[in-house]
């Protein structure tokens, strides 16, 4: 269960970051992100009341709120990093983070077999290849280094705390829906920020007219992101921690099969070997 779980998860992260990287060719970043995550907070609002899950509330929703406060600074980090660096090294690069939830599951006593260990290490350097990273010719401010580590960092803290943030289903529920709570809050308080200076909140051709011609996909985005948060956290929890963090984080394989399926993008060599690759790591995780 724990690397169907975890495989659903990539599935579902690599749909959203496609789905959020062809809004934020027209709409500013962090618009698309509160739009988002705005929308999964009423859907989640209708579930935690109908389920009651109001009643698992305790101590442990601290961890969804710290995911809710990193989570929106590592998607921002990121995004500047793709706008001041070569997609083909900071894409790669911040896949880095799968090395934060490994850590913790080490750090908790967690001992992958030897095929797992294997499975993992192929499928980290599968991850990093499908990325598509670039050798040559590649120029990197340090300043985007520095913020895609930033963002790997923040990504592989969320996964390890949402992983804490619950204990049965409808914890879970509660858990996801005080993240997005969160994230909304943190958000919308960056984005009033940006309004106030100057920056622009609205898409330059269309402004409110092209959200609302959005909606479907940023309901999409955001649906899918809690999607994956919820069932990492039970891939987390009904297996290691160092398995189910490697195989959810194989989430760049999907983003670039999907970009090929729809926009046609060719994949490189080295992008058809990740890809592989971590396929091979998959097979091995499970089999372990």
């Amino acid at each position: 269960m724990t690397a169907l779980f975890a495989l659903a998860t990539s599935l579902m992260w690599g749909l959203a970051d496609f789905g959020g990287g062809l809004l934020t060719r027209r709409t500013p970043a962090l618009t698309v992100v509160v739009v988002s995550q705005a929308i999964a907070v009423v859907v989640l609002g209708v579930v935690v009341v109908a389920t009651g899950a109001f009643s698992e509330a305790g101590p442990q929703l601290w961890f969804a709120v710290a995911a809710g406060l990193v989570g929106p600074v590592a998607m921002l980090a990121f995004y500047k990093a793709l706008a001041l660096g070569p997609m083909g090294v900071v894409s790669p690069l911040g896949s880095v983070g799968v090395a934060v939830p490994v850590g913790v599951g080490l750090v908790l006593g967690e001992r992958p077999g030897v095929l797992q260990f294997a499975g993992i290490l192929v499928a980290v350097v599968g991850v990093v290849l499908a990325g598509g990273p670039q050798f040559r010719g590649a120029p990197v401010q340090r300043q985007a280094v520095l913020l895609t580590l930033l963002a790997a960092f923040g990504f592989g803290a969320v996964m390890a705390l949402i992983a804490e943030a619950s204990t049965t289903l409808t914890g879970l529920f509660l858990a996801l829906f005080v993240q997005r709570v969160t994230n909304v809050l943190a958000g919308g308080g960056a984005l009033y920020v940006s309004w106030k200076r100057g920056g622009r909140v609205l898409p330059e051709e269309g402004g409110w007219r092209l959200i609302r011609a959005s909606l479907p996909a940023l309901a999409f985005v955001g649906l899918a992101d809690v999607a994956a948060n919820g069932t990492y956290s039970l891939a987390a929890q009904a297996g290691p921690v160092t398995v189910a963090a490697v195989l959810a984080s194989s989430y760049p394989v999907v983003t670039a099969l999907a970009a090929r399926a729809v926009l046609s993008e060719r994949l490189r060599g080295v992008q058809a070997a990740g890809a592989g690759l971590a396929l091979v790591g998959t097979v091995l995780l499970a089999s372990g």
